[in-house]
């Protein structure tokens, strides 16, 4: 599941023990979680910075960063992100066309503005140009909207990118999604087999 050596579940005490049960009291433990077992502290860090970052957006628009997920071939943040999608009410197809090309004519143009400018966040943030701030708020966006969407492609990041650097699959379950869709999210790590 990961190129490091974790505690596994059966083998988990104290911090990491409780850490284990509150992250599958909602189903299986994700491989992600395994990773935690290494630095507790870091997951509560991780978790009060993104409960900071998520808590003035709408989800979907949270979610609709995943351009930053596909920029650094993320399976695991697409698969993730694109469920939740899926699950809020996004077309499959529109799924698809942002897996497979990063954007797709469902969405609105706000949401297509945000999936390129978190996407060139995550390739190269100083490629970002008055330009494009401007055009995020010519659709609407407010300083803070526009400095959430940042924060958020920004953190995606980090957790990719953490997860990728030590090997990490995304979960099994996600092998059970429709074909063609859960080939357009795969687009770095393979499945967990």
């Amino acid at each position: 599941m990961s190129f490091v050596h974790t505690t596994p579940p059966e083998a988990a005490t104290g911090a990491v023990a409780d850490l284990y049960e509150r992250l599958s009291a909602a189903g299986p433990l994700p491989n992600w979680a395994r990773l935690f077992s290494l630095n507790p502290a870091l997951l509560a860090g991780w978790s009060a910075l993104l409960e900071a970052v998520k808590a003035r957006q709408d989800p979907r628009r949270y979610d609709a960063t995943l351009g930053a997920a596909r920029a650094i071939r993320s399976s695991y943040c697409l698969l993730a992100h694109g469920s939740v999608l899926l699950k809020d009410g996004l077309p499959a197809e529109a799924l698809r066309e942002i897996g497979a090309e990063g954007d797709s004519e469902a969405l609105s143009p706000a949401e297509r503005a945000i999936l390129a400018y978190a996407a060139k966040i995550a390739t190269d943030a100083t490629s970002v140009t008055q330009g494009d701030i401007d055009g995020l708020r010519q659709l609407g966006l407010m300083e803070e909207e526009i400095f959430d969407i940042a924060a958020t492609a920004a953190a995606r990041c980090f957790f990719s990118k953490l997860l990728d650097a030590l090997g990490t699959l995304p979960d099994a379950t996600y092998a059970g999604m429709e074909e063609s869709l859960r080939r357009a999210l795969t687009v770095g790590r393979p499945i967990a087999g």
